[in-house]
């Protein structure tokens, strides 16, 4: 759940976003499917959304009583996606996927889900997301190939068998 939160957001809101998952979990205890990661990763996606969405309208109101105020607008807050991507070429092949693709291959190889939970995670379809996860993975593969001249990441060589 961390590393998911991570992926998303600076460590310090990743804790916060991880107690809230975990909040809302106990409060719904009663409806954990029997296998709650996806269901906890679809709660961690939704925490993060509201989170922006506050971010956002903060940002806006800051502007707004600084215009009002007439001291002109203020610094807006750095984003923060530019996490851990200093390990070796497989995480910088990673970094220029696009944020779909990368969250579909994050989705499967990290967090170890199905394919249908991913999907859910993800907010769209199962044939969706089965056609983002090949995308993703023949574009990953050509991305390290071109890195490693012909040798392509051994650990992020997906099998076919988490699509089903």
């Amino acid at each position: 759940m961390h590393a998911y939160a991570l992926r998303h957001t600076d460590p310090e809101s990743a804790q916060d976003v991880v107690s809230d998952v975990f909040l809302v979990a106990w409060r719904r205890m009663d409806q954990l499917p029997a296998e709650p990661l996806a269901w906890l990763l679809v709660v961690a996606r939704n925490t993060l959304a509201n989170s922006r969405r506050s971010a956002t309208r903060r940002g806006q109101l800051e502007r707004r009583l600084a215009a009002a105020a007439g001291h002109g607008t203020t610094a807006t807050a750095q984003p923060a996606e530019e996490l851990a991507v200093d390990r070796a070429s497989m995480l910088a092949a990673l970094a220029e996927l696009t944020d779909a693709e990368r969250e579909a291959i994050l989705l499967i190889a990290w967090d170890g889900l199905t394919a249908a939970d991913a999907a859910r995670v993800a907010g769209c379809s199962r044939n969706a997301f089965d056609a983002r996860l090949h995308r993703a993975r023949d574009r990953l593969e050509r991305l390290s190939r071109h890195r490693h001249s012909g040798d392509a990441i051994p650990s992020l060589r997906l099998t076919r068998e988490a699509r089903a």
